[in-house]
């Protein structure tokens, strides 16, 4: 396997869509306000947080349950940057919906920025043939509100490339999470 740069990025979004809408280089700023970077950087994907976004609660008292999931656990937000709660979370999605390779594995970091600031980024790998909008949680580890800004970076995606095709991939597989459009909530 090897890690893909900034040109093979391009070229796949390019000629296969593997990421739509894409940014091809690093944005910055924008109408004179500094942004959190997101656009392709030297060896990956800096994503974006789109405006929607599921903030826990535990107003219920319910049990967090994998298997059996509560949609009430959740406040729906839309809004240009979400506060979560001091030790809960939130998710939201991308703004870009990927289209991943069958000969592709592609791993999710958070962004330094979020994570000097006790916001952890989780995203599970995207597996060959996945495509959808990713599904973001975001922890606030610290004992205060902390703020998730949408439209702008939050985690850097990188695409590791296989020299051969994978046996099964996720859409042979018929993934659960395939396809998936807005934040979407665990399904068992």
């Amino acid at each position: 396997m090897s890690i893909k740069s900034d040109r093979w990025i391009r070229r796949m979004a390019a000629e296969h869509g593997m990421i739509e809408p894409f940014e091809p280089g690093q944005v910055r700023e924008a109408d004179g306000r500094r942004l959190v970077s997101y656009g392709t950087s030297s060896y990956g994907y800096d994503v974006r947080c789109a405006d929607e976004f599921k903030i826990f609660t535990n107003i219920n008292s319910a049990v967090v349950d994998p298997k059996n999931f509560d949609p009430a656990s959740f406040v729906d937000v839309r809004a240009d940057s979400c506060i979560i709660p001091p030790n809960s979370f939130a998710l939201a999605r991308t703004v870009e919906y990927f289209r991943i390779p069958r000969n592709v594995l592609t791993i999710c970091l958070g962004k330094s920025t979020y994570a000097r600031c006790g916001i952890i980024v989780n995203v599970t790998p995207l597996e060959p043939e996945w495509e959808g909008h990713v599904t973001l949680e975001f922890s606030n580890t610290t004992p205060l509100p902390a703020r998730i800004y949408a439209h702008e970076g939050v985690a850097q995606f990188l695409f590791l490339e296989s020299d051969e095709e994978c046996e099964t991939s996720y859409a042979d597989r018929g993934g659960k999470y395939q396809a998936q459009r807005g934040v979407t909530l665990p399904r068992a």
